[in-house]
C-alpha cells in the first residue's frame, strides 16, 4: 500500500529543538537536536538516499549520500531548481555523515535512544544571522521527514513556500532561544 503526500491535516510545527549556536573559525555553527521515534538504520536511509531525500529535503541527491566523494544536490524553491557542488566527507552507516553542500558543511550525527534515535545537526554557515533562519528550516524538514518515516508522508515544505507553514514564527522563536537578531527572511526572499 502507497500512501500518497498530503497537507491534510493541516501542517502543524511541532515543538522547538534543543539549539545552540557557538563561532567555528570565522563562521557559525548551528546545534540541531531532535529525538525520532525511529531506529538509526532508518533514519540514515531518510539522510542518504535520493528516494527518501526528495520527499523532505530542501533538495534531491544525484546519488546515495552513504558513501564518500563528490556529489550535486539539487536545491528546490517552486519551479526553481539550483545544482549544488557537495562532497560527503564521512559517512558511517547509522551513525555519521557529513557533507559539504556550497559554501555549508552539515553533519548529521545518529545516537540510539530509548526514543529510537537522537539526531544532532551540526550546520555550519558563514553568517550568524543565518543561524536561525536555517534552524527554521530543517525543523520544517524533520518534521516532514518524520511523517515520511512513520509511514503518513505530507508533501515536501520546501523555499519559499515554507512561509505558509509557519516559517516566520519558527525563525522568530529560534532566533529568540538563540539570542540573535530576528532579521526577518532571506534577502532573496523579501524583495
Amino acid at each position: 500500500m502507497t500512501h500518497e503526500p498530503t497537507q491534510e491535516p493541516a501542517y502543524e510545527p511541532s515543538p522547538l529543538a534543543d539549539v545552540d549556536c557557538r563561532p567555528s573559525g570565522d563562521r557559525w555553527q548551528l546545534i540541531f537536536v531532535r529525538d525520532l521515534k525511529h531506529p538509526p538504520e532508518k533514519v540514515w536511509a531518510a539522510l542518504t538516499t535520493p528516494e527518501n531525500l526528495e520527499k523532505w529535503a530542501p533538495y534531491t541527491a544525484d546519488r546515495d549520500l552513504g558513501e564518500t566523494g563528490e556529489a550535486t544536490l539539487t536545491m528546490i524553491d517552486g519551479d526553481t531548481q539550483m545544482d549544488m557542488k557537495a562532497e560527503v566527507l564521512l559517512a558511517e552507516p547509522g551513525k555519521v555523515l557529513e557533507y559539504s553542500m556550497g559554501t555549508d558543511l552539515l553533519r548529521w550525527q545518529l545516537e540510539p535512544s530509548s526514543a529510537g534515535t537522537q539526531l544532532t545537526l551540526l550546520h555550519t554557515v558563514q553568517d550568524k544571522d543565518w543561524v536561525p533562519k536555517v534552524a527554521a528550516g530543517w525543523h520544517m524538514c524533520l518534521d516532514v521527514a518524520e511523517k515520511l518515516l512513520d509511514g503518513t508522508p505530507i508533501a515536501p515544505i520546501r523555499g519559499a513556500d515554507a512561509v505558509n507553514y509557519g516559517w516566520l514564527d519558527l525563525n522568530s522563536a529560534y532566533a529568540d532561544r538563540l539570542s540573535i537578531e530576528d532579521t526577518g527572511l532571506p534577502g532573496h526572499l523579501s524583495e
